[in-house]
């Protein structure tokens, strides 16, 4: 009989485009349970040969009754599947399915794929969530980090499991992500925005930013890819009509916008890993960036892309200026080097194989 293996994770589409090598490799030798609040691309996962689990699960915000109801999902879950060793993904399922984990005496890996806005202001809130990942994470076999700084925040709160790994986000898989030729010369510039439109993506950085540079350069392109996750859909609506930006939506599949375009751009507030950043500069195409934990590991200032000070509208509008500023030749010069800086130090392998090492050493 396999060994199986439990993974809980905050959202469907996530796991199937940054961890579905890992998935895949985990196939191989494992039984392979996924827990998933939604249905997109649960059907691929499904056919690939995991056994998806369909648990309930809120992501945003903190209500003691719907959380306590995910942690009886959980309870059931471990109950029925009873896994070798559990695998979680993002806060929600790091804190309950970890605190469940404990009770039944199951081994767990934790991997932190950022902060999240409970770790902005000193409140409640943060007082909260750092009791529980306290809790929750002191038996964790490992705990994975994406970035040096969230690792240090959390041991700076007393925040511990047995072990402690750091990797390169989620790496990028660079043989779905090829390097292609930058755009033509005579082609519009077009800076792509691929992310949820809420604040904390810096959406209202960018949304400056697109209206002062198209004043200077009508001709650049604002790019905007994914899905409302706040009320900007008026405004948005607005702008588009005006042609500052361009609003696409959700999108599958993010690379031919990659091929398409000059620069991506993420005026994040906070990152476990920028997968934007990752992907886009494996593309070929230079990145500008907030200078924050989980951005700033993904790219060289000046030499793969542009960096600013995050939650600074002024900064950011001041980075795509100096971009637009830089010759064709220095822009796809840069876009070269944002490729050859992914394949050394963040392909998608060595995060999977990390994952692995520390499984099997539990099993």
């Amino acid at each position: 009989m396999k060994k199986r293996v439990l993974i809980l994770a905050n959202n469907a589409s996530g796991l199937y485009d940054f961890r579905n090598e890992l998935l895949l490799r985990l196939l191989k030798e494992y039984e392979v349970h996924v827990s998933l609040p939604d249905e997109d691309d649960v059907p691929e996962i499904a056919d690939e040969g995991c056994i998806v689990h369909h648990t309930f699960l809120e992501r945003r915000g903190m209500n003691p009754v719907k959380d306590g109801k995910l942690m009886i999902q959980y309870l059931k879950l471990i109950r029925e599947v009873k896994p070798n060793v559990v695998l979680t993904y993002t806060i929600k399922p790091n804190i309950y399915g970890s605190l469940c984990c404990r009770l039944k005496r199951i081994p767990y890996i934790v991997n932190i794929t950022g902060l999240g806005s409970a770790f902005e202001e000193d409140g409640l809130l943060r007082k909260l969530v750092v009791f529980l990942y306290k809790i929750a994470l002191k038996k964790a076999s490992c705990v994975f980090f994406q970035n040096a700084k969230n690792k240090d925040i959390f041991d700076n709160f007393g925040i511990r499991g047995k072990k402690v790994r750091l990797v390169p986000g989620s790496g990028v898989n660079l043989d779905r992500h090829v390097f292609e030729e930058y755009p033509a010369k005579d082609e519009p510039v077009r800076l792509v925005f691929v992310g949820r439109i809420m604040k904390e993506k810096g959406i209202d950085e960018l949304l400056y930013a697109a209206k002062e540079i198209k004043q200077e350069f009508p001709e650049v392109i604002f790019q905007l890819i994914g899905s409302y996750e706040e009320d900007y859909k008026e405004v948005v609506e607005k702008l588009q009509q005006t042609g500052v930006v361009e609003f696409i939506g959700y999108q599958k599949i993010i690379h031919p916008f990659y091929t398409k375009a000059s620069a991506a751009v993420m005026p994040s507030y906070h990152e476990g890993m920028s997968n934007v950043v990752l992907e886009s500069a494996a593309t070929g195409r230079p990145v500008l960036a907030s200078d924050i934990p989980g951005c700033r590991e993904g790219f060289d200032d000046g030499i793969t892309g542009i960096g600013f000070v995050p939650r600074d509208k002024q900064a950011f509008y001041e980075a795509v200026k100096r971009f637009l500023n830089l010759s064709y030749e220095e822009r796809k010069e840069m876009g070269k080097c944002a490729r050859k800086k992914i394949e050394q130090e963040f392909d998608r392998r060595i995060v999977v194989e990390s994952y692995i090492e520390e499984m099997e050493k539990i099993i």
